[in-house]
This record gives C-alpha cells, sequence and structure tokens, in this order.
C-alpha cells in the first residue's frame, strides 16, 4: 500500500527542514494519488527534477514511492527546470511540486535500483 501523496509530501517537507536544506511546497496537487516532483536547486543557476520512476524500472515487490531524474544530465540550468515543470503542469494539472534548496544537490529520495 503507497501512502498518500499529501501524507508523502508533508513527510518530506519536514524531514528536508529538519536538515537545514529548505523545502516548500510550490503546487498542491490531488491528495490522495497525485503525482509528485521534487525540484532540487543548488543555488548555483542549475537544478534537478525528480519525477516518478517509470514502471519499467520497478521490481515487482516495489510498492513505495520511487523517483527517477527527468534529464539525463541530472542537474540543467533552471530555465530547462521550470519548462519541464510547466509541460508537467499542462500534462496533469494535479501534480505536486516540491521544491528543495539544497547547494550539495542531495535529492534524498527514493529511487529504483541502478538509477
Amino acid at each position: 500500500m503507497r501512502l498518500r501523496s499529501d501524507i508523502w509530501v508533508a513527510a518530506y517537507i519536514r524531514r528536508r527542514n529538519g536538515e537545514a536544506t529548505p523545502a516548500m511546497l510550490r503546487r498542491r496537487g490531488v491528495a490522495e494519488a497525485g503525482s509528485i516532483f521534487v525540484k532540487i536547486d543548488r543555488l548555483d543557476g542549475t537544478a534537478a527534477l525528480f519525477g516518478p520512476a517509470p514502471q519499467s524500472l520497478l521490481e515487482p515487490d516495489e510498492a513505495g514511492r520511487l523517483f527517477a531524474p527527468v534529464f539525463t544530465d541530472v542537474f540543467v540550468p533552471i530555465p530547462d527546470v521550470e519548462d519541464r515543470i510547466a509541460r508537467e503542469i499542462g500534462f496533469d494539472p494535479d501534480i505536486w511540486i516540491v521544491e528543495v534548496e539544497d547547494p550539495q544537490g542531495r535529492p534524498l529520495l527514493d529511487m529504483p535500483k541502478g538509477v
């Protein structure tokens, strides 16, 4: 069973803020099952965007929320990330967007093996 999106987002933001890496909710999605995207801003003009991992990367027994980088080069210029976020919202207006400021660029997200 997978955690509701609103509970997962609240826990992730609390965890990041507790580690002195400011995190904020940019966009609230559907509470029960909205897709979650996490932007990691390194504060140097680059950022990474992580979204739901493709089903093809998941093991049959994995039920939690797993994330994968959206871009091949994980950190890209911020305008590229913002353009992708706008496209994702256009495709699915029910998504969640969480933004984290971490100069070290740590996502602190669960990812499939090999990602």
